[in-house]
């Protein structure tokens, strides 16, 4: 009798028999041209939610390309373990980091000479997004592959390699009710499927036995990215509709599940200057911030509530921060124009000689702008929209 899990059992070991993410591992997508050019392969991180094959196509591409594979995960493994193992290994390896997010800067930070100089190549797995969780130095050395929740589809094949494997069978009804309960995470599903099957001798597995095996459903937005993207959008969506309901609805998802308080909180911060027209939204938001930051769960789900109920209900204006994307559309269009003389300080006496300076008054109601944009009203053009 084997002791190894099901998922572990039927993790590919190729990318031909490898299931989903088809926009990385489709044929001329990123993953198979990187696997065809064996000389060359960037450090890379993989960001998506749980059981969606990070670590299996991590372990592909080293199988494939034949390369010298280590795994740690950032939850128990010291950076000094990395380096033991960096070290002792005679070629440039591939050190594959679960949940790298884990890992704080300063660890981060003595990860950066081995992959500036090609000592390793590293390929870092994270359910959090990457820009705020792994270091910007790293990031700028990384390419960054994203991965999606696995479709119904993908599960259902997935699903009936394990039925063959475990020689069971679904009805409809219970088939469908692990799908939905699995929440596009393979793992989940199999681990779920792998004892309800040991709980039964019977062929055939009705609901009652995936009840059973899985205690409870699966929220659909847990606090390693699961839905990440759904679940967030969902939530500052709603918010900017003035939809208050589903705005506490999606922010109550986030909460049962576990998120980091101060995640949803820094979202509120940025949506109150984004979106709400009173200058006073982002004192609210910002008090909301300072109180996660000082009672923590489960009293902050209260001013989080609070926080959320205020943003969603309050007037909504974008036109300061639509009128800034477009000017900043601007400075990367046209570069740096130049500013206007009568604007610029005359610090020296050659300054004032050429212009500097020259014409301004303090309270002068013409442009300010460079010449090139005299003609532009970016915030008065908004508000109008």
């Amino acid at each position: 009798m084997t002791t190894t899990p099901l998922p572990e059992l039927l993790r590919p070991k190729t990318l031909k028999d490898f299931v989903g993410q088809e926009n990385l591992v489709g044929p001329d997508k990123i993953i198979n041209k990187l696997l065809k050019n064996k000389d060359f392969l960037p450090s890379l991180i993989f960001w998506g939610p749980p059981g969606t094959g990070k670590t299996t196509l991590a372990r592909i591409i080293a199988n494939t390309l034949k390369r010298e594979f280590f795994e740690f995960s950032a939850v128990n493994t010291k950076i000094t373990d990395i380096q033991k193992v960096i070290a002792e290994s005679k070629t440039s390896p591939i050190i594959f980091l679960d949940e790298i997010h884990r890992f704080n800067k300063a660890q981060q930070d003595k990860l950066l000479p081995h992959v500036e100089k090609g000592d390793i190549t590293l390929i870092g797995a994270t359910t959090e997004n990457p820009s705020f969780e792994v270091i910007g130095p790293l990031l700028s050395r990384s390419r960054v592959l994203i991965l999606s929740q696995l479709s119904e589809k993908d599960l259902v094949k997935i699903l009936g390699r394990a039925l063959k494997h475990l020689k069971k069978k679904l009805n409809k009804d219970a088939e469908e009710f692990l799908l939905e309960a699995s929440n596009g995470d393979a793992r989940v599903m199999l681990n779920v499927l792998e004892i309800a099957a040991s709980l039964n001798t019977k062929p055939t597995l009705k609901i009652p036995d995936i009840e059973t095996a899985l205690q409870r459903r699966q929220y659909t937005f847990d606090k390693n990215g699961d839905q990440f993207y759904d679940v967030i959008s969902a939530f500052i969506k709603s918010m900017r509709a003035s939809d208050t309901d589903a705005a506490l609805y999606y922010l109550a998802r986030m909460v049962a599940a576990g998120q980091d308080p101060l995640y949803i909180a820094r979202r509120m911060v940025v949506f109150a200057s984004e979106d709400v027209a009173s200058p006073t939204a982002l004192v609210v938001a910002n008090a909301v911030f300072r109180a996660c930051e000082t009672v923590g769960y489960p009293e902050c789900q209260e001013n989080l509530a609070a926080g959320v109920a205020y943003l969603s209900t309050a007037k909504k204006d974008r036109s300061a921060y639509s009128a800034y994307m477009e000017a900043l559309n601007d400075v990367n269009k046209f570069g740096n124009l130049p500013v206007p003389l009568k604007i610029r300080n005359p610090v020296t006496k050659l300054m004032k000689e050429v212009g500097y300076g020259e014409g301004y008054e303090k309270y002068d109601k013409v442009s300010h702008l460079p010449e090139k944009l005299q003609e532009k009203r970016y915030y008065l053009k908004n508000e109008n929209k």
